[in-house]
């Protein structure tokens, strides 16, 4: 299977863990999402290590900790037309 090379701006899936689910005990999330690569960068062993936030259908309860993907950036990406925010107040590497 192809993969590509890690770069900030490039969506993919993932099974990102919330930090609630993370504080319930599990160690990987329940569903594969879309999540937006925001940082690479390279641990001491030569890894790349990639940051990612991830995208939701639900909106945020404060709209100052996401942001909202435009309609036009979702149908380039190849995701639903349903509204979709990026969190920004989570992180998973």
């Amino acid at each position: 299977m192809y993969l590509p090379h890690p770069v900030p701006g490039l969506v993919i899936r993932y099974a990102y863990l919330w930090q609630s689910e993370f504080s319930k005990g599990q160690e990987e999330g329940v569903k594969d999402r879309p999540c937006a690569v925001i940082l690479v960068t390279t641990d001491d062993d030569g890894e790349k290590v990639v940051t990612a936030l991830p995208v939701t259908h639900t909106p945020p309860h404060d709209p100052e900790a996401a942001v909202e993907i435009p309609l036009a950036t979702k149908m380039r990406l190849g995701l639903d037309d349903d509204r979709s925010w990026i969190i920004l107040t989570e992180a998973n590497r």
